[in-house]
């Protein structure tokens, strides 16, 4: 087998932790997966993985070699694409994720965007308030709205960062005035959003000048995603947290008002997540370089507009 092939498939075992989960990925056989690393070992005679039933781990050998291989697989990408002059042209399918508040209007248009300029690849878009397993999903890609990642062997490029403002109907503010003060919330008709990274029981706020937890109690209503959140508000339900880029266009309209303007959650950011820095195929990375520029420059617009703060 040629060795820069051998290498890339170690790389791939390494950041994936498994023989199996390469030999999915790769569409090939565990067979000839560990028969590549196998004969890298031979090569350089000495052991990188040692093998258990339950699991595989590293050996110092194994670390030292893995960095170099990352090192000579990116030089020998970058230098088959100067040859080429260009990144090679995007073609293909390419299968992504998003969580619903972002993805039924921004990725979506970032997806178009991104169509129009690669009409070659067939994006599948997938929406879903569950963080999928990239191997066992079938996905290139997926973008997720979190406060910070778990360890995993997937890599992640931030996009931009999103914060939640508290809206309520003009209505509803008719008939009761709106809060000064955080803890005035207390006296108001909170709705709750639940969703992976929002815990619907207490919300953090903060402001340029201090940070508030605000912990609703009594009978509410609670519901796990942001469009419904919206309609809710919207219909006169009560005052509720809302991502500013799902709010953005009410507050503009005047048909959600912002309460306690000067309050905001901390930034969730944005992530597009996948499953290797190795060789990655060009349609992903134009995707990713496209929701940077779609995606990411509107949050970064939303927050100046809304005034919010950069505080971490």
């Amino acid at each position: 087998m040629d060795k820069f092939y051998n290498m890339s498939v170690f790389a791939r075992v390494v950041e994936m932790g498994s023989f199996l989960a390469v030999a999915n990925h790769l569409d090939s056989t565990v067979e000839n997966v560990s028969k590549a690393v196998s004969t890298l070992e031979e090569t350089l005679n000495t052991r990188l993985l040692q093998r258990s039933a339950r699991q595989i781990s590293v050996t110092d050998a194994g670390r030292r070699f893995y960095e170099h291989c990352t090192e000579i697989l990116v030089d020998l990408e970058h230098a088959e694409a100067e040859a080429r002059d260009a990144m090679p042209e995007p073609h293909g399918r390419l299968r992504v994720h998003s969580v619903p508040g972002l993805g039924r209007t921004h990725i979506t248009e970032a997806v178009l965007a991104y169509r129009k300029e690669f009409p070659d690849v067939t994006v599948d878009l997938s929406l879903s308030q569950r963080l999928p397993n990239l191997l066992e999903d079938q996905l290139d890609l997926s973008i997720v709205v979190a406060r910070t990642l778990p360890d995993s062997a997937y890599v992640s490029q931030k996009i931009g960062a999103s914060q939640c403002v508290l809206v309520a109907s003009p209505e509803y503010l008719a008939e009761r005035p709106a809060p000064t003060r955080p803890e005035e919330l207390a006296d108001h008709n909170c709705v709750l959003l639940a969703t992976v990274d929002y815990a619907p029981d207490e919300w953090h706020l903060q402001s340029a000048s201090e940070s508030v937890t605000f912990r609703p109690t009594g009978p509410h209503f609670g519901v796990n995603d942001m469009e419904a959140m919206s309609v809710a508000l919207h219909a006169g339900a009560g005052i509720g947290l809302l991502a500013g880029f799902s709010a953005i266009d009410a507050l503009r309209a005047g048909t959600l008002i912002r309460v306690l303007p000067e309050f905001h959650t901390y930034a969730r950011n944005v992530y597009a997540v996948y499953l290797s820095r190795q060789l990655v195929d060009a349609k992903i990375k134009h995707f990713v370089e496209t929701l940077k520029a779609h995606v990411g420059a509107k949050l970064d617009a939303y927050a100046r507009e809304l005034h919010i703060h950069a505080v971490e």
